[in-house]
């Protein structure tokens, strides 16, 4: 009887110890906010659809910032698989509406026990990570595309300063966005919250895996963390719930990243 009283202490242990590890976040990333110039602006541009004038006018007012390059720093919580809910942290480097890298580190304790590198440069995607390594797959590529553009929900002016984004009205709280992809446009599906007139969720359909022949319906929300931070949650429909929980730490834009953006790691 003590033995298996015993194995069952140590199992409770285990796993008390598992769940701590597993909620233990990271330190942030430092930033360097050094050489940051000051921000242009440009007139809110006439004939948006009603909601997505109303965003805009909520966000920034009638001057909408003229952004060209970002670097994001953050933590949250990511089930990079078997559904375990592990804390990381990410560093996110755009060349705005065109190419991208990520890296994040997935972390025990608050310590990296994975690194997984990935981004869009000129066109063709990457991933590197202990679960494999693929480059320019055409399916990957659209999903990167797809991403250039759902993470300008954290630097929204993109969406109607670059000329090449388009909108159409769908209804008082929805309006279409269409983005570029090689040849051809991306379709958004935006909806607005009717109370605050802030952006609530974005939908597209995209390609999960490499191998897959159809696309799955990909969404992005908008939620409120501690301290009324933004958190980013990102879901595949066929999952049922959040498989990225992101939260903002730091945001330093215009910056030079052309070095930056094609180099591995933090």
């Amino acid at each position: 009887m003590e033995i298996v009283i015993t194995i069952i202490s140590v199992i409770i242990v285990v796993v008390l110890l598992v769940w701590l590890g597993l909620r233990i976040n990271p330190k942030p990333f430092p930033v360097n906010p050094k050489n940051t110039p000051g921000l242009k602006t440009v007139p809110l541009p006439a004939g948006l659809p009603a909601p997505v004038e109303r965003f805009f006018r909520k966000v920034y007012g009638d001057n909408i910032p003229l952004i060209e390059a970002v670097v994001l720093t953050g933590r949250g919580v990511i089930r990079p698989f078997m559904n375990i809910p592990f804390s990381a942290r990410f560093i996110m480097i755009h060349n705005a509406g065109n190419d991208y890298r990520h890296y994040f580190e997935v972390t025990f304790f608050g310590k990296p026990i994975m690194k997984v590198n990935e981004g869009y440069l000129d066109g063709a995607s990457f991933f590197e990570s202990p679960m494999g390594t693929y480059d320019d797959d055409p399916n990957t590529n659209q999903g990167a595309n797809l991403a250039v553009w759902a993470e300008g929900a954290w630097f929204p002016s993109i969406w109607i300063t670059d000329p090449r984004v388009s909108w159409v009205p769908v209804d008082e709280n929805t309006a279409l966005m269409y983005v570029p992809f090689e040849h051809n446009q991306e379709t958004f599906v935006m909806r607005f919250n009717p109370q605050t007139g802030l952006l609530d969720m974005m939908e597209a359909m995209r390609y999960k895996n490499p191998a897959d022949k159809h696309k799955i319906l990909w969404i992005t929300t908008n939620a409120r963390g501690k301290k009324g931070s933004e958190v980013a949650l990102v879901m595949w429909l066929d999952d049922g719930r959040p498989w990225a929980a992101l939260t903002l730490d730091a945001m330093v834009v215009n910056v030079d990243v052309t070095q930056y953006i094609r180099q591995r790691g933090p």
